[in-house]
């Protein structure tokens, strides 16, 4: 294989056509043969999967689990890709064409880039992002073969939710470099199948309370373990998965306190916290509006990464009328003391600014978007500029997929 090639890695479990489906349009990627090699990881399926792709894809690396490993089996393929550079798939996603070939160039141009993210597109003309600006989404996401082996691949014990957390944040505490590229662009089907489940609630909860056991410094990890355990007992309220909650919160904190007991995993460096949490920037920024005379605020968004604007608001001197998210204010009084209304209570507050107090690139525009037809400033640092191709996204904000507000 060429210096170029590609390594194409999806897992899939029953889901026989949609499989298909993929990978008619990976092998129309615009990569010569031979220059990309795909690799289909089989949790155990039965509706006649793995014949299927054999006979219709006789090139394409079947491997049979005997078990369902979940998303996370493509950690499975990791060490039989010979491609310079690894790509991930869902089942039920595919790049478009040109997006491969571009992804490769930013790699070139870039040593220290090990994992370049592609935009997501859903049917119904959303986008999926991560809650942290430098997490890639696990649909889509090249990588640097090296950097991907250099720091211990995909954990498969995650099985599914937030492995792309664990792994970005173990590349960028490496020194590598995680972006996502507005000119690569991965089409995702979202079948039904991948609606929010008991299952996803337990995962949800339990991979990322592991995630602050695993890599947050004890002051760090106070704040966000307990943020996100609310965060999900309160998604789980909202979805009736109380009882995944519960099992989700108890094996998170069980393994995750072994782990740290153990020195299992690093803890992220300063640098590498701040490029993920953006706490000193999100400081800066609202210091600023302190020095310009803003004294009431409104926080619009409780996104995963609340705690530094409600942080940096309150050292900055700023009032914080509340933080207005229609889903919070239905199962929560308060975050941190701030209460949570909802859009139609806040928009009375008259505030001197509002304040979109989330980091996902993404979310953050839907969010400046509904609130700029009022009169106060609205000040949304983290959202992808209006007018650039790759936020052409609805201006609705319905609820947000599991994957995507984690």
């Amino acid at each position: 294989m060429s210096d170029r090639s590609v390594s194409f890695i999806l897992a899939t479990h029953n889901r026989c056509d949609i499989t298909l489906n993929t990978l008619n349009h990976v092998h129309a990627c615009g990569l010569p043969v031979g220059d990309f090699e795909v690799f289909v990881v089989d949790n155990a399926s039965t509706d006649g999967t793995v014949d299927a792709i054999r006979g219709t894809f006789p090139d394409v690396h079947v491997l049979p689990r005997g078990g369902n490993h979940g998303s996370c089996a493509k950690a499975f393929a990791i060490g039989r890709a010979r491609g310079r550079y690894v790509v991930f798939l869902d089942d039920d996603s595919y790049p478009q064409p040109g997006s491969i070939e571009r992804m490769i160039d930013h790699f070139v141009s870039d040593d220290t880039l090990g994992c370049a993210g592609f935009t997501v597109h859903l049917p119904d003309g959303r986008r999926e992002c991560s809650a942290l600006p430098n997490v890639f989404i696990g649909c889509g996401a090249g990588f640097r073969r090296d950097a991907l082996l250099s720091v211990g691949g995909l954990d498969e014990s995650l099985f599914m939710q937030a492995e792309e957390y664990d792994l970005s944040f173990r590349l960028i505490n490496a020194g590598y470099h995680v972006q996502t590229f507005d000119d690569l662009h991965v089409e995702h089907l979202k079948t039904p199948q991948a609606r929010q489940s008991a299952r996803t609630t337990y995962h949800d909860t339990r991979n990322n309370l592991l995630l602050t056991h695993r890599y947050l410094s004890d002051s760090q990890r106070s704040i966000y373990l307990r943020d996100w355990t609310q965060r999900y007992r309160w998604l789980a309220a909202i979805n009736d998965h109380r009882p995944s909650f519960v099992e989700g919160r108890r094996a998170g904190n069980t393994r995750g306190r072994r782990e740290r007991i153990a020195g299992r995993h690093k803890q992220l460096s300063d640098q590498a916290f701040e490029t993920l949490f953006r706490t000193r920037e999100i400081h800066d920024r609202m210091s600023v509006l302190a020095d310009e005379g803003v004294e009431r605020i409104l926080l619009a968004d409780l996104g995963k990464n609340v705690h530094p604007f409600v942080n940096a608001a309150r050292e900055c001197g700023l009032s914080i009328l509340g933080i207005a998210d229609d889903r919070f204010a239905s199962v929560g009084n308060a975050y941190r003391g701030a209460p949570l209304i909802g859009m139609k209570d806040a928009a009375k507050c008259k505030p001197d600014a509002v304040i979109v107090s989330n980091t996902s690139p993404v979310h953050a525009a839907v969010t400046r978007d509904r609130w700029s037809p009022f009169a106060p400033p609205v000040h949304a640092w983290f959202a992808e500029s209006a007018d650039s191709r790759r936020h052409q996204i609805a201006s609705t904000c319905p609820p947000i997929p599991a994957d995507t507000s984690a």
